[in-house]
């Protein structure tokens, strides 16, 4: 099973992961009209984020590591950074992962899998990325 080398790493990948979305001529734009603020809770490495829409002057997608955020996110999700890692490579079905208990979600879910097709470009993005920079994560 691929593992995150570090919790730095873990952060690093995400963090990447969230600006190929933001920077996304298409994607980009149309998570900022979704405009859903979602948390994320990574039980295995400890860390939370809060992503939600860019301002005005910002980014389509603004996130921070912490809990310390003047918003309230639509939508809770848990699970591990494995968890995560396979969402981003196009192998884990969020709906599936939820039934099995693997994700754990709260509040607006059905807001949450509205803009999962707004993502599916990031998939084959994220795969180029881990086999370039990060082969011990692929799947």
């Amino acid at each position: 099973m691929s593992e995150f080398k570090s919790e730095a790493e873990f952060r690093e990948v995400i963090n990447r992961a969230f600006a190929i979305m933001s920077d996304d001529p298409e994607m980009g734009p149309q998570l900022r009209a979704a405009d859903t603020p979602q948390r994320f809770e990574f039980t295995d490495v400890d860390l939370v984020v809060n992503i939600r829409a860019g301002g005005p002057e910002e980014p389509n997608l603004s996130w921070v590591w912490s809990d310390e955020v003047d918003w309230e996110p639509k939508v809770t999700m848990t699970m591990s950074s494995e968890t995560a890692n396979r969402y981003f490579q196009g192998k884990e079905d969020i709906a599936i992962a939820i039934a099995r208990r693997r994700i754990k979600a709260a509040g607006d879910v059905k807001a949450a899998l509205a803009i999962v097709p707004i993502t599916k470009p990031l998939f084959s993005r994220y795969r180029a990325m881990i086999a370039a920079d990060y082969p011990h994560l692929e799947h």
